[in-house]
């Protein structure tokens, strides 16, 4: 049973993260990028935790009136818990609270249960972006969710 909590990625969770980055991804993202998103303005990065133990994370910008997920990680052996729709939900949250219009990702079209988690939560695939993933080269879907205007 996951003791679930989400919280803002902090400089002791860097490690963890790019532990998280090169278990889940064929390109996985350094520490040091992941250090950069802690002095960006525009960016929002959250952690899933088990108790104090890293099992998720999901890191947003948003620019202007939008809102781009970087990445969307959840360890394995945690998966089809819940980890990454409290992660989605949070970047989704994030998005609304910053006014902005729309919240977009970009899945390979092979993951399905990526896929359909986001379905879910109401995102629509907008488009494709032919041989965007390498190892191996992979179409992406662009997923968007567009929030109802607030007049």
């Amino acid at each position: 049973m996951i003791n679930l909590t989400i919280a803002r990625m902090e400089r002791e969770h860097i490690e963890s993260i790019a532990a998280l980055e090169r278990q889940c991804f064929s390109t996985p993202w350094t520490e040091e990028n992941l250090l950069e998103k802690l002095d960006m303005d525009t960016a929002y990065f959250f952690v899933a935790l088990d108790d104090d133990r890293v099992i998720g994370y999901i890191g947003v910008n948003v620019i202007a009136d939008s809102c781009f997920i970087d990445n969307i990680a959840v360890e394995p052996s945690c998966r089809r818990q819940g980890v990454g729709r409290a992660l989605l939900k949070m970047a989704v949250l994030t998005a609304d609270v910053m006014g902005t219009e729309f919240i977009s990702l970009e899945v390979r079209e092979s993951n399905y249960a990526a896929i359909a988690l986001y379905r879910s939560l109401g995102f629509e695939q907008m488009g494709m972006r032919r041989d965007f993933y390498r190892n191996p080269r992979e179409n992406a879907w662009i997923m968007t969710k567009i929030f109802s205007k607030k007049d």
